[in-house]
């Protein structure tokens, strides 16, 4: 008989393997972050701090006694965490990294290609003289570099690089160089020796080993889904390889399962063969509201999120200001097992305030007392993460 999971049992499923059914309010043991980005796996990094940037309102979501400075040294004085790229760049445990390795043979001759497409084939010449400079000279950063054009990396076009700096982007996506640190959010490239623990550096894996890693391990931080679903956790293999894989898994690593979606309808999907156990050892989920970033691993794949937490979501960053329907950059609200609404909200340090541009609540949520104070209170913890004093609420936010 195949095991079925309810709609309610799957969404507290996913938030507790994604340390979302923790509390939140817990105290970090000296290696409490760390235990944290292995669970998730990664956690992405991105540059627009519109509250705090994305990988710090990800882990702040989880325990909202972390502070900016715990990532920084764990990745930067620890060692523990690397930085490459998984659906963008990301940190990601040190162990992990002789399962990158196989990422950079297998993308090197397509990224070489696209490299080639975006920025010209000039790029490549600047390798190898550069890899000499680092290696002589230490880190160097792409503002380092003189452009032979003269023009100034704040006159270019936002996503134009000129051929030093694209150069060392493809030496670190294959991982010819790696990143030993960020200042302000200016990567500052190196050799990996320098970056990566000797242990994690020279450890290798066969080609199956990496396959059987990145499905089982994409498997276990979901708990369930389809082969889709598990090629595109870590971005790693194809679909075709998590589907060869799931063929060939006994069921005391991996089982079916029918899992309930909001509109009742059931699917088939695989799980991981323990799932009963994860669903009776399931801790309640915490009650406070909690803003999620955009690209939050429960957030980030959308049709997932559709179908089992009835949350339609994009982000428009890129969508021209008239044609948004929501906003700029606008957070997810996560209230126990459901995705309430979502709210357009700035910290704008000049003010010394989080300013509340608009509030949505989701259909049939409705906005009492207690919700309210519940929100409240989490704009509240979001000042603190933010290192501002106050909430204001623009003209028009509340209707």
């Amino acid at each position: 008989m195949t095991y079925h999971l309810d709609n309610a049992t799957a969404r507290h499923v996913v938030l507790a393997l994604q340390g979302l059914a923790d509390r939140p309010d817990r105290a970090f043991g000296p290696d409490g972050l760390a235990d944290l980005i292995d669970r998730l796996g990664f956690v992405q990094l991105d540059s627009i701090r519109w509250v705090e940037r994305a990988q710090h309102m990800t882990l702040f979501a989880r325990n909202q006694t972390y502070r900016p400075k715990d990532l920084a040294r764990l990745y930067e004085k620890k060692r523990g965490l690397f930085e490459n790229w998984t659906h963008d760049s990301s940190v990601i445990p040190a162990k992990f990294y002789r399962y990158w390795r196989h990422k950079f043979v297998r993308h090197g001759a397509r990224l070489e290609s696209r490299f080639n497409r975006w920025q010209g084939e000039g790029f490549s010449t600047h390798c190898e003289p550069l890899l000499k400079r680092i290696t002589e000279q230490g880190p160097l950063r792409s503002r380092d570099l003189e452009q032979a054009d003269g023009q100034r990396a704040a006159d270019r076009e936002m996503w134009q690089w000129h051929d030093g700096k694209a150069a060392l982007e493809y030496l670190w996506r294959i991982g010819e160089l790696d990143i030993t640190r960020r200042e302000g959010f200016q990567k500052v490239y190196d050799l990996p020796k320098n970056c990566i623990k000797p242990d994690h550096l020279d450890a290798r894996v066969s080609e199956d080993e990496f396959i059987d890693c990145a499905c089982s391990a994409a498997l276990d931080r979901l708990g369930f889904g389809t082969a889709g679903d598990i090629a595109r956790y870590f971005d790693l293999v194809s679909i075709a390889e998590a589907k060869a894989w799931l063929d060939a898994q006994s069921t005391n690593r991996v089982i079916d399962v029918t899992v309930e979606a909001v509109n009742g309808h059931s699917r088939p999907l695989h799980a991981r063969a323990d799932i009963a156990s994860v669903i009776a050892q399931l801790p309640p989920l915490p009650t406070r509201i909690r803003a999620l970033s955009p690209f939050d691993p429960v957030i980030r794949d959308r049709k997932r999120l559709a179908w089992l937490f009835c949350f339609d979501y994009r982000i428009e960053i890129y969508v021209p200001a008239e044609k948004r329907i929501w906003g700029y950059y606008v957070f997810p609200l996560l209230e126990g097992d459901r995705v309430v609404g979502r709210i357009d909200m700035r910290a704008v340090r000049a003010h010394d305030a989080l300013e509340i541009k608009k509030l949505w609540w989701e259909p049939k949520v409705k906005a009492g007392a207690g919700r309210m104070a519940r929100l409240e209170a989490e704009l509240v913890r979001q000042c603190r993460l933010a290192d501002v004093s106050r909430v204001e609420w623009l003209e028009g936010s509340r209707d």
